[in-house]
């Protein structure tokens, strides 16, 4: 991993720049400059300034112009070494062998839910979950040819659900076909004739395709929510959000005892996934994502109580609510 400066990280905000202070921040600029404009501006000095204290890596599903690396360089501007991999497995490895700093992985889509790639990792491995990337994803249909001569449409499984209504209805007679990314699907469009391809609008550009249809996807309010894992431990803004995952016993109102206590503690729950535990029988975790920072009063009664009823239990990290950005 790469050599870290005097300053801290995490201190400096290479966890984020959706923090607090520069939301407040972004409020007092006046002029004719939209807030995305404006934040993309800070987004690349603070992220020019981070460079010159140590380089960052930062750890994706690639290559370049997925979803993901949008949303990391969304988060981290351009002053940074994007380190493309090839599943969401290997980017937890990355940050696991401290080869990079920071992962970006995706952990729900508003319209297929749950990345269960992503939630069996932390499941393996004991990395942090310190901050998070909402992004709306809008899907394109990019190709070599009209949109009538297409036969195969490639692209991660998540992106042909999101699009498979407007699949059916514009271009029924062509196969789906899955990849590993979406930028994968985007190359082989460049290379196959008949095939398009359901990716980023950047994608396109990236691998000199045609625009065949803009904003496919079936639900208009799309939106992918991306962890940022590493050790990094954000301190408390104010408005955070905390992550945890616990498994109770097999018995009968185990789960109800364990959600009293956050309801108890007046904690909102935003968040929380059932996943199978490998193996026989039926056993469970559970995934949470709470209001609040572990560091908070309230939130450390709760998790003592909650380590009484469970067997298992993990902070995976609190960090700052996030805005969303576009894709």
């Amino acid at each position: 991993m790469a050599e870290r400066g005097s300053t801290p990280l995490g201190a400096e905000l290479a966890i984020g720049l959706e923090d607090g202070q520069l939301a407040r921040g972004m409020e007092r600029i006046e002029g004719p400059l939209p807030p995305r404009t404006v934040r993309a501006v800070f987004r690349e000095l603070v992220s020019g300034c981070r460079s010159l204290v140590c380089q960052t890596r930062v750890a994706l599903l690639g290559p370049q112009y997925s979803y993901s690396h949008l949303a990391a360089l969304g988060h981290f501007g351009q002053a940074v070494e994007f380190v493309p991999v090839g599943s969401i497995p290997a980017v937890f490895e990355e940050v696991n062998r401290r080869h990079s700093d920071f992962g970006v992985v995706p952990i729900e889509n508003s319209t297929d839910g749950r990345i269960a790639d992503t939630l069996d990792m932390f499941t393996r491995l004991p990395v942090r979950i310190c901050g998070q990337i909402e992004m709306k994803i809008h899907h394109t249909m990019l190709g070599q040819c009209r949109r009538e001569e297409v036969t195969e449409v490639y692209s991660r499984p998540q992106a042909l659900s999101q699009c498979r209504n407007w699949l059916a209805k514009h271009v029924p007679a062509a196969r789906p076909i899955e990849v590993t990314s979406t930028s994968t699907a985007a190359q082989l469009a460049a290379e196959k004739p008949g095939a398009a391809a359901i990716a980023s609008l950047q994608a396109g550009v990236h691998y000199g395709l045609d625009v065949l249809a803009e904003r496919i996807e079936d639900n208009p309010a799309n939106l992918t929510r991306f962890a940022l894992i590493g050790d990094q431990s954000p301190a408390r803004t104010g408005n955070d959000k905390t992550a945890l995952l616990f498994q109770t016993e097999h018995r009968f109102g185990a789960l109800v005892d364990v959600l009293a206590v956050f309801k108890r503690c007046r904690l909102n729950l935003a968040w929380i996934e059932s996943f199978p535990v490998p193996g026989p029988g039926r056993t469970y975790l559970f995934f949470v994502e709470l209001e609040g920072h572990e560091s908070d009063l309230g939130v450390r009664k709760a998790l003592n109580a909650v380590k009484e009823k469970t067997f298992r239990l993990e902070v995976l990290g609190s960090y700052p609510a996030a805005t969303p950005i576009d894709s």
